[in-house]
């Protein structure tokens, strides 16, 4: 079988983006399975191994069940699956407007232009930074986002050199958000506000909504 036409899926499931500027909005996800990173905050562990195997066809009529115009791909880090880039053509060529949570391990570049990539970029306190493919940066566009999950102070400092090193402001729009239950909203609110910077905090929202550790939210 192609591989370009399967996927190994851990869950589909309807609910509110938590993240991003698209917080708020309802969003069918589309949770692929695996990931070769391992952060030390990871809160998607059970999405390493796993999953259901499906074709695309498959993927996409179960999306297209939610009826819902936003769709995220996320994993794990879906780019780690070939299948991931045929899937996320399909849904633009179908009019959805199609976001992609990914690592920052993995080249952006094949990706579907058509789609909004969010990009995290790994702070030293994920334990993954030398991960982190730095061309990805040069490949960010005004639609794409800039996502940086800040564990404790040392994080904040490195995440405001990197703004200004790679001059991200004003290309895209760059999320700050704290590990959930290791750094308070209101620390980082705080550093934020000081320094004038030109970010937009976030919260994952969905953890406030339902049980932190619940799945399919």
């Amino acid at each position: 079988m192609n591989t370009s036409a399967i996927l190994r899926v851990t869950e589909i499931f309807h609910s509110i983006q938590g993240e991003s500027s698209y917080a708020g909005r309802p969003c069918v996800f589309v949770r692929l399975t695996g990931c070769p990173l391992r952060c030390t905050w990871c809160d998607s562990e059970y999405t390493f191994e796993g999953g259901t195997v499906m074709t695309l066809e498959e993927v996409f009529a179960s999306v297209k069940n939610y009826d819902c115009s936003l769709a995220e791909v996320t994993g794990g880090e879906p780019l780690h699956q070939p299948g991931a880039l045929a899937l996320i053509e399909r849904l633009c060529s179908q009019g959805y407007d199609v976001l992609i949570e990914t690592s920052g391990a993995i080249d952006i570049s094949p990706v579907d232009r058509r789609a909004h990539i969010i990009l995290d970029i790994k702070c030293p306190g994920s334990g993954m930074v030398e991960r982190m493919d730095w061309e990805n940066l040069a490949r960010v566009s005004a639609k794409d986002e800039v996502k940086f999950v800040i564990k404790d102070r040392a994080d904040y400092t490195w995440a405001c050199s990197i703004l200004t090193q790679y001059q991200l402001a004003g290309r895209c729009t760059i999320l700050f958000g704290p590990v959930f239950g290791e750094l308070e909203p209101r620390q980082l609110a705080e550093w934020v506000l000081e320094d004038r910077l030109p970010v937009r905090l976030q919260l994952q929202l969905h953890k406030y909504i339902w049980d932190p550790n619940m799945r399919g939210v």
